[in-house]
């Protein structure tokens, strides 16, 4: 009972042990603010990654693609296991703007839209489509231009402020455009990705939907119109057709309205790996798309799948003989990836391993028999297929390592509060060498006087590791209103610029788990930095410890 009495009235009487627990609780603070930012960081990357694939991917690494994907997926769609699958292609091209200078090397993929929005989160990616919906598609199209009501009654146009500006006819998109924007203002979605326009400002004071995206309008006061000749669609990634300002929206250029003219180059390839002659295509800009994942929203273009088969030449040819000229087959079409969506319950690398195995498996298919040359058995030999997260280890992996390089660095500069501890108690010990004597002198064990400062830096550890989740706590919650403050105090000191970086906020979510790793860790430091100091209260004898008292 003495252990306990003199571990409570040392830690409220000697004041100098309050210095060892502001450490702990800096430390604990510190570590744990780490390790949910960083963690946070880790968690967004991967429900981002997550997005764009389905459970299991199934590729053979190469731009030549590989055959017999449609028959594979007709097979596996019969699997209880299996929700959908599609086909994906992958190559790189040119991509210029017409009207302006502006060219990009891009990576273009190739997708059954329909299907990619079942199998992965790419719906969800879209601009347009969200205030727009139904109206992004990859199928052939004009270019929507917006014009006016000229048979309606005029509108009253006024300033932000409430100020009559003027009168005249409202503005409109073409029909289908129009009534889709209706639609989604009416179920109250509103565009907080872009910065309000003048002209925008003025809609919403007029109580009309404001006209979101970038669109041309009709030459002087006309009707709303779909002009140009009908072009297949193309979705581009965001970070190519806007700018991303400080406060995390994005600014479109002026000059990339919704349905101006594009054109791809790119560089067929046959199944042995051969280039061909470049090829161009004009397409029309349909919407873009906003991963949050800037390495691809910088550089990915998505157009229609059996479009970029057909221009790279990957689609079902005839065979030749190279030697009589003589038809002697059909070259199955190819794709370069495969993307499988699992239902729940079911383990994706049990599930991955299952399907490279069939996969394997249907070069010996009767069904296939003389319809497959070398380089395609070559092909289908390469193929492997990983879970998204095996897929994506090449982002996942650095960042991982990354979170744990950088808790151990702070976790080594947190064990100051350890030596501290140590060094407080074991002043401490020798400031209460008569107490330490007394105790002794009246029966007290050597044991149990230690035991007394094994107590003690334990229960520095527990209050400074309390006070300091609490306060890491509330630091992580309000991490991005502490970060707008110091903003609005001094420019200067923002350090989160929402224009650099892919996600919009400081992640500011505190797992569970990491509260309980750094309350428990810094217990056991503070527990450690009192050994010491322990035993030499404890190997401390009476007679001596009394002798200049």
């Amino acid at each position: 009972m003495y252990k306990l009495f003199l571990t409570l009235r040392y830690l409220r009487k000697r004041r100098i042990a309050y210095f060892a627990i502001a450490a702990v609780m800096l430390c604990t603070a510190m570590v744990l603010i780490v390790m949910s930012v960083m963690g946070g960081f880790l968690d967004q990357l991967k429900t981002k990654a997550r997005g764009l694939l389905g459970d299991v991917i199934i590729d053979n690494r190469s731009y030549s693609g590989f055959p017999l994907y449609d028959e594979f997926i007709a097979d596996i769609s019969a699997w209880p296991e299996i929700v959908k699958a599609t086909p994906v292609l992958y190559t790189y091209g040119l991509l210029r703007f017409h009207g302006t200078p502006r060219t990009h090397t891009v990576q273009v993929v190739g997708v059954r839209l329909e299907d990619v929005y079942q199998v992965n989160a790419f719906r969800g990616s879209l601009y347009y489509e969200k205030y727009y919906p139904g109206t992004t598609h990859l199928g052939e199209q004009q270019q929507p231009l917006v014009g006016f009501d000229v048979a309606g009654p005029a509108i009253e146009w006024r300033d932000q402020h409430g100020a009559l500006l003027g009168s005249g006819p409202r503005p409109l998109l073409p029909p289908a455009y129009q009534t889709a924007l209706e639609k989604s203002w009416s179920a109250g979605i509103r565009d907080d990705e872009s910065p309000a326009s003048e002209f925008a400002t003025m809609l919403k004071a007029a109580g009309l939907p404001p006209i979101v995206g970038q669109y041309e309008a009709v030459p002087g006061i006309g009707p709303p119109l779909m002009v140009g000749d009908p072009q297949p669609g193309l979705i581009i990634g965001r970070d190519i057709i806007a700018t991303r300002l400080p406060d995390g929206r994005y600014q479109r250029y002026w000059n990339i309205p919704r349905g101006c003219l594009v054109t791809l180059t790119l560089l067929p390839m046959s199944s042995a790996g051969t280039v061909d002659t470049p090829v161009k295509q004009p397409l029309r800009y349909v919407d873009d798309s906003r991963t949050g994942i800037y390495e691809i929203d910088s550089r990915h273009v998505y157009c229609d799948f059996e479009l970029l088969q057909k221009l790279l030449r990957m689609d079902a040819a005839e065979r030749v003989d190279a030697q009589t000229g003589e038809t002697i087959g059909v070259v199955p079409p190819r794709c370069s990836q495969i993307q499988v969506k699992i239902a729940a319950g079911h383990d994706p690398r049990d599930v991955a391993r299952r399907l490279k195995e069939y996969y394997h498996g249907m070069v010996k298919d009767p069904r296939f028999s003389g319809m497959l040359d070398l380089n395609d058995m070559q092909l289908i030999g390469f193929i492997d297929a990983l879970t998204w997260e095996e897929s994506q280890a090449h982002i996942i992996a650095p960042v991982e390592k990354e979170r744990q390089l950088v808790t151990i660095l702070f976790a080594i500069i947190s064990l100051v509060a350890a030596v501290l501890v140590l060094c407080i108690l074991y002043m401490i010990v020798l400031q209460k060498t008569r107490d330490i004597g007394i105790i002794k002198a009246l029966g007290g064990s050597s044991a149990g006087v230690a035991l007394i400062f094994i107590a003690y830096g334990a229960a520095v550890g527990i209050v400074g590791s309390a006070l300091g989740t609490i306060i890491g706590y509330y630091f992580v919650t309000y991490i991005n209103q502490i970060q707008d403050w110091l903003t609005r105090m001094n420019p200067a000191w923002q350090v989160w610029d929402r224009s650099v970086y892919s996600f919009d906020a400081i992640p500011n979510t505190v797992r569970s788990a990491d509260m309980i790793t750094v309350i428990v860790a810094a217990i056991i430091a503070s527990t450690l930095g009192s050994l010491a100091a322990a035993w030499r209260a404890g190997t401390m004898q009476p007679v001596e410890a009394l002798r200049h008292e």
